[in-house]
């Protein structure tokens, strides 16, 4: 069967991006990403919870957001879930989970990203849409192993 890994994330930026340029000439962004929800407990107290999202963009997204992107800004991100791992100074494995975006959109008022949102809102979006075409043109696709002869309103499945 075929797995899915996408993530859809609206929230604030936390910092500006940082930049780091490699010499074969690619570019990465990375930045922290706020997500907020809101709901009444038990005792009908209002309770609101953050969760931070360690955000990396690639290329020309990484680009764009150089270009772009301030903390505070409220975006749109499109992505996968990666866990990478590397050892520190002092020998011991560490592990970070990020969401490399492929895509992402600003959102808010005009007055919010300045100079009028429009026109750079539709570059990332075009931009991304082509550079994400072209990954998975080069990323094998698994096949699936779902057979047509099994009918899904009959099965057992516990939820």
């Amino acid at each position: 069967m075929s797995s899915l890994n996408k993530v859809l994330l609206i929230g604030r930026l936390g910092k500006d991006p940082e930049m780091y340029h490699f010499d074969s000439g690619a570019m990465k962004a990375s930045f922290s990403l706020a997500t907020s929800e809101a709901y009444n407990n038990r005792d009908g107290q209002r309770v609101e919870t953050t969760e931070w999202h360690n955000v990396v963009m690639w290329r020309k997204q990484a680009e764009l957001a150089e270009k772009y992107l301030r903390k505070g800004k409220l975006i749109f991100v499109e992505g996968r879930i990666r866990t990478r791992s590397w050892e520190d100074q002092d020998g011991k494995k560490r592990y970070i989970t990020e969401i490399e975006a492929y895509n992402f959109k600003m959102l808010g008022s005009r007055s919010e990203s300045e100079g009028g949102g429009g026109s750079y809102q539709a570059t990332a979006t075009t931009t991304t849409a082509n550079d994400f075409a072209a990954l998975q043109d080069s990323t094998p696709t698994p096949t699936s192993t779902v057979s047509n002869d099994v009918d899904m309103e009959t099965d057992d499945l516990p939820f």
